[in-house]
């Protein structure tokens, strides 16, 4: 007979709470996002407007979100899971019905005080509704396929929502992290090999009917990127220039040529790095690096402290995605993906996806600060 001396955190004081808060985790986030900060400012060239000072006031919002969503207990995140998706989902509807458009595409809704980007939030409340449908699955029940059909109704719907914006990099991280948690669920390999077949028969049919123009040329730029330097590869050629004229210690804080001169687009979001790469050179890319492969090591170790499989599966899916926001953008401003328009994480400018990446982070706080507690297999425990 054995002895559970496991305490249920969900009892706790606030004052409890905020001692089990990983504060170093905390301390890691904002050090990542002062280096944000800081690009932002070299950005406009050594002034605070338009960007690293709106930044900064959406980062401290979203620091006390995150901190406050810490401090809920995960039984409640669990059985919001599906009411959150629901709301989300009605503002991706929103966007396709009247969203505002900008730069070709109609992401945005307008809610007065915010320009809300739902996609953005859907990141989030995806891993969410997922980690909460396969709570206490056994891997019987993972490989059934009648099991399996609502899970994945749960991401085709967004996914098409998202595609028809058009956002075709968002839709493939909600695809790639949907099919991490999958996985992690116990789901068989083999299935994802019908499923990868099946997508590979439906290339011809998307080129085609699906992707737009622009997506075609990025696709074809990608293949060449020379056929076009001064139109649709002139992003990616600047970016390899000033990611390559960076050296191994970089030209200096605010002394990047490319950026500075104007050469760099979309250098405050989604080609960021391209600039700390050209100011801090190789020694500055890798040691940024290392800190965000700190925050991944530290979404591991949370997941694998928690002892119920909704806070596991949480985890986890935050830290992929955390994962491929990083992967993706490095690999698009390096040449070595198609241009998807994915920021880089607490360091491109952005306010939508700032507040997505906090409510991920309060969320694995929240795991880490309630991994004790009791929860029944298909049930939420005693809230």
């Amino acid at each position: 007979m054995s002895l559970d001396l496991s305490i249920d955190r969900g009892a706790m004081t606030i004052g409890e709470k905020l001692g089990q808060i990983s504060w170093s985790l905390v301390f890691l986030i904002t050090l990542v996002a002062s280096i944000g900060f800081a690009m932002l400012y070299s950005a406009a060239n050594g002034h605070f407007d338009p960007w690293a000072s709106r930044q900064m006031l959406r980062f401290g919002v979203g620091l006390v979100v995150m901190l406050l969503i810490a401090l809920i207990d995960i039984r409640l995140w669990m059985k919001l899971a599906y009411p959150l998706y629901g709301i989300v989902m009605v503002l991706l509807i929103g966007v396709d019905l009247f969203g505002n458009v900008g730069k070709g595409a109609q992401r945005w809704i307008d809610l007065g005080i915010i320009q809300l980007q739902p996609s953005e939030i859907m990141k989030v409340t995806l891993v969410m509704v997922l980690a909460r449908y396969f709570h206490g699955a056994t891997l019987e029940d993972s490989g059934r396929i009648p099991f399996l059909i609502p899970p994945l109704l749960l991401v085709g719907a967004p996914v098409a929502l998202v595609l028809a914006q058009p956002n075709l990099g968002t839709s493939l991280m909600l695809i790639m992290a949907a099919g991490a948690l999958f996985f992690l669920s116990g789901v068989r390999l083999w299935k994802f090999g019908v499923l990868i077949a099946a997508v590979i028969i439906a290339v011809p049919l998307t080129w085609q009917f699906v992707l737009h123009d622009y997506q075609r040329d990025r696709v074809e730029t990608f293949l060449d990127p020379d056929s076009d330097p001064l139109g649709t590869g002139y992003h990616i050629t600047q970016s390899k220039i000033a990611f390559g004229s960076g050296g191994l210690m970089g030209k200096g804080f605010l002394q990047g040529t490319q950026s500075h001169l104007n050469f760099l687009p979309e250098k405050q979001t989604d080609f960021i790095f391209t600039m700390l790469a050209e100011e801090f050179g190789l020694v500055g890319s890798l040691f940024f690096l290392f800190l965000y492969g700190l925050m991944l090591l530290y979404g591991f170790i949370i997941a694998g402290r928690c002892r119920h499989q909704f806070g596991k599966l949480l985890a986890l899916g935050v830290t992929v995605n955390l994962f491929l926001y990083l992967f993706i953008n490095v690999a698009m401003i390096m040449g070595l993906i198609p241009v998807v328009g994915v920021p880089l994480p607490l360091i491109s400018y952005g306010g939508t996806a700032t507040l997505g990446v906090m409510i991920g982070f309060g969320l694995l706080l929240s795991v880490h600060v309630h991994r004790d507690v009791r929860m029944s297999r298909r049930g939420m425990g005693d809230l």
